[in-house]
């Protein structure tokens, strides 16, 4: 007996060893289930209620959408020149019939409209390319060729417009093209259509709103590096479209995938009611910077009394404040745009385009839009105001504030981009800044920290996850999102609430009305799941050679680290000789400040053309290989080499989702 024990045989050991896999396979947590799920018994009962909420559906949008359409192209891909794919058109076939459960049958009523591309007739004279891109682009015949307005976001999906214009229409010369503002989907695809020696030539007018050029450098080149990644979330660019994956942008599918381009403005608006004769057609604008854009222009196009109001007034509630990041802009200012354009064009408008969404027809309804739209912004401004001057926060005025019926009974008015609770915030910080004035909000410790603590004083991770799975049973899965938020931010690696995090993000996009809430819901869930797989930029090589010297500078100057330098004060000189321009730069040794002339006494001076030395810059190569090439180095080049190390490289993606 004492052998058997001491000495057990191989059958004993087996059956032992057995025992104790199975033993501890009872013990260990199942691996975290890492797919997307259907929507919960919650999301459907939360989707019941906003179908039974939603107005009455009298079909007009859809006329509208579909009103005069004249075909689109063949091939529903649209391909760079390497053949790589950066549209397809055909994404969303999907979407018809009733609502599934993963999707706001809200949401789903907008995308039934938005999904339809092609060339649209709008009057005569006038038609517009829709979805070909997140944006639309309005073709005005004048005297000798295309009067262009916002070609798209790219190079690729803008000629692929132009063709199927010049296909169904007869092929004629661009004449002129107008960028209705700063934002890359409304003139990236500039040179898609024309080139930049026709409008150097004279050949093309590129007329632009007043301060076009600073504000697109500001928005796409000084914070374009979070902005790129920011713009990931906001707009799903990781998704696959799908009932449950990425359902449109709101007021358009998605953003392209192409190059971005820009061709600098030849003729600049500055003025409400300034006049052009363009190619033979008489249009009148009307600047509404501050509103969508902080430099922004709508049009109106006198002989077809048609009113083009770029992104003021869209298909849906916008963003006071766009998720991807921003200057806050002026809800106030945008209801008095509103108002200007109703008293100016609603009475003698028989239709209003937008450079997103489908037409409005008809005089009444235009000025109906236009009012309804201008009650909706100058609501959400004052109420927000009006709690804010009573103590209420923003999260507090948030939570409370609601549209009212009369503004929701159109479907317009709806947040399938912009949302009341993100835009009542933006209101607040517009007002007051960030900060709510409580002091436990004014030095907060950082979230890793602040998770850490508070994950033990809830007892650890395990009962913080028991908490969260209780409350993703009840279907609050805001409350569930903030528990296992704080649990994966002190341990990133923690792959349970990582999962349960994921599954509490996707239910709430299932329930979004706003498509760009559902994107970033989805691509939270997406990036706990997969983990991040890097990001599409909003700027280009074009897009930065566009930009004035004086801006690039100023861009690389808030990548510059003086500690890198110690303290060290000198100067460099840029002359670029096929510019005709000269730059100085002061390293006072804290800031880095460019000047568009000489510094006397420079520690070094570089001479070349420009493109070499935005490689310096910004794609930071290394001096000798561009010195091959015909850069030219004088004074102490080891005092320039010191300031170049100095600049950080252009960012890259970063985590969003965790530490």
């Amino acid at each position: 007996m004492e052998r058997s024990i001491m000495f057990p045989t191989a059958r004993r050991i087996a059956a032992f060893v057995s025992l104790l896999a199975a033993s501890t396979a009872l013990a260990a947590p199942a691996a975290p289930n890492l797919s997307s799920k259907p929507a919960s018994p919650a999301t459907i009962a939360a989707q019941k209620a906003a179908a039974a909420a939603l107005p009455a559906e009298d079909g007009r949008d859809g006329e509208f959408a579909a009103h005069g359409f004249l075909g689109t192209r063949e091939d529903p891909v649209i391909r760079n020149k390497d053949g790589k794919p950066v549209w397809n058109m055909a994404a969303y076939d999907f979407v018809s019939g009733d609502a599934p459960a993963t999707v706001n049958p809200s949401l789903w009523r907008e995308m039934t409209n938005l999904n339809r591309h092609g060339l649209f007739q709008v009057a005569e004279g006038i038609w517009q390319v829709r979805g070909f891109d997140l944006s639309n682009m309005t073709v005005i015949r004048g005297a000798t060729g295309w009067i262009l307005v916002d070609p798209l976001t790219t190079r690729e999906t803008a000629a692929a417009a132009l063709e199927l214009v010049n296909q169904k229409l007869g092929a004629r010369p661009v004449s002129a093209v107008i960028y209705s503002h700063s934002h890359a989907d409304h003139f990236g695809g500039a040179r898609g259509v024309v080139s930049e020696e026709e409008v150097k030539a004279g050949k093309v007018a590129i007329i632009a709103p007043d301060r076009f050029m600073e504000e697109t450098s500001s928005e796409s080149v000084m914070a374009g590096g979070a902005m790129s990644r920011r713009a990931n979330y906001q707009f799903g660019a990781g998704l696959t479209p799908g009932p449950q994956g990425q359902m449109g942008g709101g007021i358009g599918m998605a953003v392209s995938g192409g190059e971005i381009t820009l061709i600098a403005p030849t003729d600049t608006i500055t003025h409400t009611g300034e006049t052009r004769t363009v190619d033979g057609v008489p249009l009148e604008f009307q600047i509404v910077s501050g509103s969508e854009a902080p430099s922004e222009l709508n049009v109106y196009i006198v002989p077809q009394k048609v009113f083009l109001s770029a992104e003021m007034s869209t298909c849906s509630l916008h963003n006071v404040l766009t998720p991807r990041g921003a200057k806050v802009r002026d809800a106030h200012a945008w209801a008095g745009f509103l108002d200007e354009a109703l008293r100016l064009y609603g009475s003698r408008s028989d239709a209003d385009i937008s450079s997103h969404c489908w037409p409005i027809f008809g005089q009444d309804r235009v000025a109906h839009m236009l009012a309804s739209q201008r009650d909706n912004y100058r609501y959400l401004h004052d109420q927000t105001v009006r709690l804010m001057n009573r103590g209420e926060t923003p999260v507090e005025i948030a939570e409370q504030l609601r549209q009212p019926p009369a503004l929701s009974a159109d479907w317009f008015n709806h947040g399938y981009y912009g949302t009341y609770s993100h835009n009542s915030k933006a209101v607040y910080q517009f007002y007051l800044g960030w900060y709510d004035a409580n002091p436990a909000n004014l030095n907060p410790l950082p979230p890793a920290e602040r998770a850490k603590k508070a994950v033990a004083a809830m007892g650890g991770t395990r009962k913080v996850i028991t908490l969260a799975r209780k409350a993703m049973a009840a279907g609050d899965y805001r409350w569930a999102s903030d528990l296992l938020n704080q649990a994966v931010f002190a341990d990133p690696a923690d792959k349970q609430a990582r999962a349960m995090l994921a599954d509490s993000y996707e239910q709430q996009g299932y329930q979004a009305e706003s498509a760009i809430w559902r994107n970033q819901f989805l691509t939270a869930a997406r990036e706990l799941r997969q983990g991040y797989a890097g990001t599409f930029a909003t700027g280009s090589a074009d897009m930065i050679a566009a930009v004035p010297t004086r801006l690039l500078l100023d861009s690389a100057a808030t990548r510059f680290d003086p500690a890198k330098l110690a303290g060290r004060t000198m100067a460099i000189n840029i002359v670029m000789p096929e510019r005709k321009e000269v730059a100085g730069i002061e390293l006072t040794g804290t800031t880095m400040l460019a000047r568009m002339e000489a510094i006397p006494s420079p520690a070094a001076t570089i001479t070349g053309p420009r493109q070499l030395v935005l490689g310096l810059l910004f794609m930071k190569m290394p001096l000798d290989r561009l010195e091959a090439v015909g850069l030219k180095i004088d004074g102490d080049r080891t005092a320039l080499q010191a300031w170049l190390d100095a600049i950080d490289p252009m960012p890259a993606g970063f985590n969003i989702i965790e530490p």
